[in-house]
């Protein structure tokens, strides 16, 4: 009987690599409904422990039907299509049978001390099975860490190095075991030691799992963090945008009083007066009145604010902008998008000791938009992943500002570029209409 139980055992082992493997191919399609998902996983341990038991001896059958039933299974588990279920299955299966078929080649080649019979086979047996199941978790681990790494800013490199000594570890600790097999003389200690290594792969599992739900969390806190940046950053632009219309507003209620001076001074022909008070009346309109129209209210507001603010601080602003009317990115994602790249080229400018210019562009044209910002600078430029560091103190808290962007960039399917040269800065951003 026990010996079943160490059977399924094993099986829950390798449903559990093939689980997290899975899994480095494709998010799961409900979070919420947990119980659906442990019945799935519950229904393919069963699945894989009655092919295994009853079908041991078609190897071809079995190995279809695991494949099949696992297919449908990881299909409806994650957000996949079935063909990509399908060859990740025959992925997995394949590395499966490559890592047992090593596990039991070393166990033949006398690594191990190898000559048993009976139980003492049966016991040593089950261990080479738990050392190929410690084996495949080790791979398995290496292979997400490389291709479905969803944490590359919390989990770094070194302490990817800490999480695998423990699976090496545990293989360590059964070549040891193995190494004295024909030491055990009754099936208590069989069992012992058999325990002692399900339980350390086991254990593998558990601290995997363990550390996923804690990444998990911070990637929560950090989305909610993203979060609050991009309202705090919409909210302070939309402030700009609001003081920017009420300022137009109060100059509309202007121009009624400045008509009637001016028909006054007409009928009473001061025209010496007359022509002081319009250069006046044309020098405050030169810098109050929006100098910038796509055709777009929300790009206006935003470009036109952003190009006072630089004027303001003797930054050179060169535009180059058309018709922006019809462009399908959100007002919201436009705001954060123009924000975020606008305050970091000004703020970089602003350090300059000469040559403060900044080049902005934003076009609609063959379907595609082409928004694009550069600008001097005098830090350096720091990158990790493709992605830009902020040279700031409070990093966790700047260095959001860039990460919103890319996020809506990838939102829309988009792509960008990101380098410097000399002393230039250079963010283009593509997105198809």
């Amino acid at each position: 009987m026990f010996v079943y139980i160490q059977s399924f055992l094993i099986i829950v082992l390798e449903i559990f690599c093939c689980k997290i493997f899975f899994e480095a191919f494709g998010e799961k399609r409900t979070e919420k409904n947990i119980y659906r998902n442990y019945g799935i996983i519950a229904t393919l341990m069963l699945s894989v422990y009655f092919f295994a038991l009853f079908f041991a001896n078609y190897f071809t059958f079995k190995q279809v039907s695991i494949i099949v039933v696992s297919t449908i299974l990881m299909y409806l588990y994650l957000n996949i299509n079935i063909i990509k279920s399908l060859i990740v299955s025959m992925l997995f299966q394949g590395l499966l049978l490559v890592v047992d078929y090593f596990a039991f080649s070393i166990n033949t080649m006398s690594l191990f001390n190898g000559e048993t019979a009976g139980q003492a086979y049966i016991f040593e047996s089950f261990l080479v099975i738990i050392f190929g199941k410690a084996l495949l978790f080790f791979v398995v681990i290496v292979i997400k860490k490389n291709i479905g790494n969803k944490y590359p800013t919390i989990l770094k490199d070194t302490e990817w190095i800490r999480f695998i000594f423990f699976p090496l570890f545990t293989i360590c600790v059964i070549i040891a075991i193995l190494s004295i097999s024909d030491c055990v003389t009754s099936k208590k200690q069989a069992d012992i030691f058999f325990i002692i290594a399900f339980g350390l792969a086991g254990m593998n599992i558990v601290v995997f799992y363990l550390i996923n739900d804690i990444l998990e969390r911070e990637m929560k806190i950090h989305k909610n963090k993203i979060f609050e940046m991009q309202v705090k950053s919409q909210t302070n632009m939309y402030l700009s945008i609001s003081e920017n219309f009420n300022k137009q507003n109060k100059k509309t209620h202007e121009y009624k009083n400045q008509i009637i001076c001016i028909n006054s001074l007409v009928k009473k022909k001061h025209y010496t007066e007359l022509e002081e008070y319009l250069k006046n009346i044309s020098d405050n309109l030169n810098k109050e009145l929006d100098a910038i129209n796509t055709n777009n209210v929300i790009v206006n507001a935003i470009l036109n604010t952003k190009y006072q603010e630089a004027i303001n601080k003797n930054i050179i602003f060169v535009l180059k902008v058309n018709d922006l009317s019809n462009i399908k990115i959100s007002n919201e994602d436009v705001v954060v998008i123009l924000s975020n790249l606008l305050d970091n080229a000004i703020e970089a400018c602003e350090k300059c000791s000469d040559n403060k210019i900044l080049k902005f562009k934003f076009i609609n044209k063959d379907d595609f938009i082409v928004i694009s910002v550069k600008n001097t600078y005098t830090n350096n430029i720091l990158y990790s992943n493709g992605r830009v560091l902020t040279s700031k103190e409070n990093k966790e808290e700047h260095g959001v500002g860039i990460s919103n962007v890319v996020n809506i960039i990838e939102k829309y399917g988009g792509s960008y570029i990101i380098k410097s040269n000399g002393n230039e800065f250079y963010f283009s951003i593509l997105i198809s209409q």
